[in-house]
């Protein structure tokens, strides 16, 4: 015993090899259900990105850019253009792609986990007990730590990269959809139970549709943390932006790093605005969405 070391009248508690043997003993364990699991990851997100790549670059861009006009301005849809115009001429274009196609299905994913169980915490107060301590857990641990036990479990590829962006980006769904059904206003709720509405009935027509933005709005942070993941996730050998982030700073290419990350920014700022318009329509009335509703209700006045 050192004495100079305080904690060493502490008999050692050796969890970091616990967690490692429990661990190996399940990847040895069932081999055949990691080896399917990491196929049936791996396998929409290789075919999205095959797809998108697929798709003439020109076209991709004018679809993008209608997306974003219809969604929120021609401005946007100006600056996108110029902006993925870039990001071809820096020949990151099928790495853009590839990372965009990791976002997308880690994204689903996180929401169809984080939506019902926000929901659940919600409307249940000993699950909202449980899960915060979860999700506040989920989010401290430092983003690296995610890649071991995935790289453990499913080797190298797209696969640890989702299994590690899911976990990652999945709290603030979780959290944002539970506060935004708490802050539904009680008499609102109690006015649809007088008329007999069902506890379903009231979340699908009452609760549901006022925490749209709320809800929105941790969509837009599940994108956000899912982008900062997937790029992390490229030293887990899934390809796309990330990797060619890591590749830059494994080889010190100071070039290729300036031109990745420039090509992370513009994906992050295309993303963001366009899930934060989803969150409030009402919000861009020059979209192409807002000038039509705008041009309706103008007709329905007249």
């Amino acid at each position: 015993m050192n004495p100079d070391d305080e904690s060493g009248f502490l008999p050692h508690i050796p969890i970091g090899e616990w967690g490692d043997e429990g661990l190996s003993w399940l990847k040895s364990s069932f081999p055949d259900f990691f080896d399917t699991a990491k196929a049936a990851m791996a396998l929409p997100i290789e075919h999205l990105a095959t797809w998108l790549i697929a798709v003439p670059t020109v076209l991709l861009i004018i679809l993008f850019a209608v997306l974003a006009y219809a969604l929120r301005s021609w401005q946007f849809a100006v600056v996108t253009v110029i902006g993925f115009l870039l990001v071809l001429s820096m020949e990151q274009w099928d790495a853009l792609l590839q990372l965009m196609a990791q976002v997308i299905i880690a994204t689903l994913i996180a929401v169809i986990i984080a939506i019902p169980a926000g929901i659940l915490a919600a409307s249940n107060k000993w699950v909202s007990a449980i899960v915060r301590p979860i999700l506040d857990f989920m989010q401290t641990m430092p983003a690296f730590v995610y890649l071991i036990p995935a790289v453990l479990f499913f080797s190298l590829g797209y696969a640890p990269a989702l299994f590690a962006t899911v976990i990652f980006s999945l709290p603030p769904g979780v959290r944002m959809t539970e506060l935004g059904i708490r802050q539904v206003d009680p008499e609102t709720v109690e006015a649809g139970e007088s008329f007999g509405a069902t506890p379903w009935q009231i979340l699908r027509g009452i609760q549901l549709p006022l925490a749209v933005p709320t809800i929105m709005a941790g969509v837009n942070q599940v994108i956000m943390l899912a982008l900062s993941m997937a790029v992390i996730a490229g030293m887990a050998g899934a390809e796309g932006l990330g990797k060619e982030v890591t590749d830059a700073v494994s080889t010190q290419d100071l070039a290729q790093g300036i031109e990745a990350g420039l090509s992370v920014v513009i994906l992050a700022v295309f993303l963001d605005r366009l899930t934060a318009a989803l969150g409030n329509p009402k919000g861009y009335p020059t979209s192409l969405i807002g000038r039509i509703t705008a041009a309706r209700r103008k007709r329905a006045t007249a």
